[in-house]
């Protein structure tokens, strides 16, 4: 390399060396600027800031302030409102105080007046009693009658005012609950009899059977008795032949037992073979053909009251019942019909009917057993039931049908009821003259028996008893309590079906002659 080109390279790195010292003053220079640019941005912004902090705060005290103030009205205007009310109570408080002490001396003046009224009350007393004790010696003086006697007879006379209201208060109330209790019992009753209407007569309670001649009276007799003895010995009965021409009369206890002997003695009638052998063929043979007729009849009158589920042992005795009479009275038909009524009314009262046609219908079944049993048929009705698995209403329906408990079922009550009516249909039962005598002639002395009653009598088959008060001994109040106490006198004291009707009768008469 030439000097040249060394020089010509310092003078290059002279220059270049000189050059970045020019440009590292100049970049220092701006930088230097930018940065007092930036400090002078920052600091203009932070003093406009701070000028907006200023002002905000400045609001928020304004608003606090202007809210304070608004609650500090508030305030006043309640302070104002508490002191307006206070102000109001503490004069209302001495109105009242002032009202108070008027009353206090209002009370005082009563109290005072009426400590003088007190005294004179009291001095208005002693003096009555002394008057009172004057006259009470005066009315002795004259009367005549010692303190006692005259006590005995006010005594008597108010106790027969007192009866004569009683009397009056019980036709008063006696009438209304009357009128009540009729109108209701006798719709019930009318639309349930109206509701079925059954066929009644009365049966005859002796079996009697038709002979051709007397000729075969003989011949039932037979030789030395045989027949008749075996005929009586297979059927448990009593014939009876008399002289009455062309009948036989079958007598016996057991209602079953008397018509298979009736049927018996007509096939032997008409069979005309007849001795020990063929009488006893016969019997055996009626004996069966009684018994299906007996289930048959029980089949057709559970059927008939629409009663269902009954023991085979309860058809039988049901059926049985078809044999059985009650004072002339079919108890078959007669327990048909009491089912039908029952539960009748007990489908008026709302009741269950099916329930009330079951006990109906089995209320009297004990009648099919009582010539095999000791007790009266509701007793053995009742115990045959439970033991056949009948439910506890049936059963209490067929003890206490006739009041001899206490019916603690309602279903008992309208079983009794249905069975009343049933027996009390006209025509349904027959009574024997002596006691229908008897009855008029009971009825006729308990009602005579009352003090106060002049005649009594008897009428429409003892369904009603006219009672004839005597004038000078009673009122019409008390002779309306008299009426009410014959009829209870005869609810105690007599039993009969349906009702009796208790007529008082009470007049005055004068009589003046003009001459």
């Amino acid at each position: 390399m030439t000097s040249r080109e060394i020089i010509i390279a310092l003078l290059a790195a002279v220059l270049g060396m000189g050059l970045v010292k020019v440009f590292s003053y100049l970049r220092k220079r701006d930088a230097e600027k930018e940065a007092r640019e930036i400090l002078d941005r920052a600091n203009i912004e932070a003093a406009t800031r701070r000028k907006e902090a200023e002002v905000e705060a400045k609001e928020i005290a304004l608003a606090e302030k202007a809210k304070g103030e608004e609650q500090l009205n508030v305030l006043r205007q309640k302070l104002h409102e508490r002191e307006r009310h206070l102000d109001k109570t503490e004069d209302a408080l001495g109105s009242r105080a002032d009202q108070l002490g008027k009353q206090e001396k209002m009370v005082e003046g009563n109290q005072r007046r009426l400590a003088e009224k007190l005294e004179d009350s009291a001095r208005r007393q002693e003096e009555l009693d002394k008057l009172l004790n004057v006259q009470r010696q005066t009315l002795h003086r004259i009367s005549g009658l010692d303190p006692e006697e005259a006590k005995r007879q006010l005594l008597a006379r108010l106790d027969t005012e007192l009866s004569n209201e009683q009397g009056a208060l019980v036709t008063k109330h006696m009438k209304a609950v009357a009128e009540t209790c009729d109108a209701r019992a006798r719709e019930l009753v009318i639309t349930s009899v109206q509701r079925f209407a059954a066929a009644h007569t009365a049966d005859a309670t002796t079996s009697t059977v038709d002979i051709p001649s007397d000729e075969m009276k003989g011949r039932i007799i037979g030789r030395e008795g045989r027949n008749i003895r075996a005929f009586e010995k297979e059927t448990g009965v009593d014939v009876i032949i008399d002289d009455t021409p062309g009948v036989v009369i079958v007598s016996a206890f057991d209602p079953v037992r008397r018509e298979i002997a009736r049927i018996a003695l007509g096939k032997l009638i008409a069979d005309g073979r007849i001795h020990p052998t063929r009488i006893e063929e016969l019997v055996q043979e009626t004996v069966v053909e009684v018994d299906k007729d007996i289930r048959r009849h029980g089949e057709e009158a559970q059927q008939e009251a629409g009663v269902h589920g009954l023991h085979p042992k309860v058809v039988e005795l049901l059926g049985r019942l078809r044999y059985r009479t009650s004072y002339s009275q079919n108890v078959l038909r007669h327990s048909i019909e009491v089912a039908f009524v029952t539960g009748m009314l007990a489908e008026e009262l709302g009741m269950d009917g099916d329930l009330a046609r079951r006990a109906g219908l089995l209320h009297d079944i004990g009648k099919a057993a009582d010539h095999d049993a000791e007790g009266g048929h509701p007793k053995i009705g009742a115990d045959l039931l439970k033991r056949y698995g009948e439910n506890e209403t049936v059963v209490h329906a067929a003890l206490g049908h006739h009041d001899d408990i206490r019916p603690d079922m309602p279903y008992t009550v309208l079983c009794a009821a249905a069975d009343a009516c049933s027996a009390s249909r006209p025509g349904a039962r027959r009574e024997n003259l002596d006691r229908y005598i008897k009855r008029m002639q009971e009825l006729e002395a308990i009602a005579t028996g009352f003090e106060g009653v002049h005649q009594a009598f008897a009428i429409q088959a003892g369904r009603e008893v006219r009672v004839i008060a005597s004038t000078d001994r009673t009122t019409d109040e008390s002779a309306a309590k008299i009426a009410r106490d014959i009829a209870r006198s005869f609810e105690q004291q007599l039993t009969y079906p349906g009702e009796i009707k208790v007529t008082m009768i009470r007049e005055t008469r004068f009589t003046e002659i003009a001459h």
